[in-house]
């Protein structure tokens, strides 16, 4: 079979699913890229977060920026790119602990699971439950929910 064919699944023959979870990774990836810049440029005031002398030093606004700039901006727009053309890659395949599913399908996972940590570590370290961080919550279980259905499974099985 060759990368760009997928597998047909009687349920899903247009593979609305496995769009929709493209989608929910690209919006993602946008989002993360565009708070993570907002948070930087206004010192954390964009969620009302103080930096310099409140909750939060810049420094660790900064790095927290940073990771949620690489690791939720710039992760999962990689992985949409390697779900459409199933690419492939040996570093991530070791990383993979559904070794009959591709790996980006698996990293897809991993990335919906870290954010809801993510969001959580932010909840209790601010001492706050910003509607965003909610929103990002259901965002990620939804990601997971799509990405666990038979017909999205399916086409990224080896």
């Amino acid at each position: 079979m060759n990368k760009t064919e997928y597998k047909i699944n009687p349920i899903d023959k247009n593979h609305t699913t496995r769009h929709i979870l493209l989608y929910l990774l690209t919006f993602l990836g946008i989002s993360a890229i565009a708070v993570a810049t907002t948070l930087i440029v206004s010192g954390g005031e964009f969620l009302g977060i103080q930096s310099a002398s409140g909750k939060m030093s810049f420094k660790i606004l900064l790095i927290s920026s940073a990771l949620l700039f690489l690791v939720f901006g710039l992760l999962p727009c990689l992985l949409v790119f390697s779900l459409l053309h199933q690419t492939e890659n040996v570093f991530a395949e070791k990383m993979n602990l559904f070794k009959d599913m591709h790996w980006a399908w698996s990293a897809a996972i991993y990335v919906a699971i870290t954010l809801i940590l993510w969001v959580f570590v932010q909840m209790i370290f601010l001492g706050d439950a910003h509607w965003i961080y909610w929103f990002y919550l259901l965002l990620a279980s939804v990601i997971i929910f799509i990405a666990l259905i038979p017909g999205v499974r399916n086409l990224y099985k080896k």
